[in-house]
């Protein structure tokens, strides 16, 4: 049986999280390491003795759900094998949290349990859709696996470059910047998707840190309430715990 698919064999490392390709990660589950939380439904395949528990949900998540409706099923891995993980095909960035990153849920893979699960909070009236009024803040040491549609561009925010970003494109970012929301230069056309111009909300980042930028935009806010035009969001954290 000969085939060139016989190539894409399984990439050997010593490290807990292996790109197999773009769009794969393998985890190494068990060997002294901590559990894993990943996104429900995204095993493709696992080998060795795994357990993996549905509705995992500690109190961290029990409040996003309550308080923001901001939804991610998770499910804990233990025991000792291979896990591979991905979800329709994104591309796969695996980072270390380092001094803290905030993150939409929509664009967590997996990540360590030992980290610290925070709720940052848009502080406005104004909640657009498509940046949502929460976000999540993960801190410690440990690693975090994101998605990103394509291949990513992070850029580097300094005291003398401030970086603006389009809501819909903007992954994640330093939880040291401080970030403040941008509507389009028509106060009119802020009620209208996208806006006159085609553009959407904008995101400004200020301070030392990094933002990753997916080369693709989400669907446009569709529902906003509140009078405000320009708001700001603030590392307010509500909630945290460690596993």
């Amino acid at each position: 049986m000969h085939s060139t698919l016989f190539a894409h064999v399984p990439v050997e490392s010593t490290g807990r999280y292996t790109l197999q390709n773009p769009q794969l990660l393998k985890v190494e589950i068990g060997q002294g390491n901590g559990a894993v939380l990943a996104r429900q439904g995204a095993m493709v395949a696992f080998e060795g003795q795994v357990d993996f528990q549905s509705q995992y949900k500690n109190r961290t998540w029990r409040n996003v759900e309550r308080m923001a409706g901001e939804r991610l099923e998770l499910m804990k891995i233990k025991g000792a094998g291979q896990v591979y993980l991905a979800h329709f095909a994104q591309h796969i960035h695996v980072m270390d949290v380092g001094g803290g990153v905030t993150v939409g849920s929509g664009s967590v893979l997996a990540f360590d349990s030992s980290l610290g699960v925070g709720i940052v909070a848009v502080d406005s009236a104004v909640e657009v859709a498509s940046a949502g009024a929460y976000n999540l803040e993960l801190t410690g040491s440990g690693k975090v696996a994101l998605l990103t549609s394509g291949e990513p561009l992070v850029l580097e925010v300094t005291p003398e470059t401030n970086i603006c970003a389009d809501a819909d494109a903007v992954i994640a970012w330093s939880t040291t910047l401080r970030t403040q929301m941008q509507a389009p230069t028509s106060t009119s056309a802020v009620w209208r998707r996208k806006g006159a111009t085609g553009e959407g909300w904008e995101m400004q980042f200020q301070g030392r840190g990094h933002v990753l930028i997916q080369p693709s935009e989400l669907l446009p806010p569709q529902h906003m309430r509140g009078g405000a035009f320009g708001f700001g969001l603030r590392g307010n954290s509500m909630g945290g715990s460690r596993n």
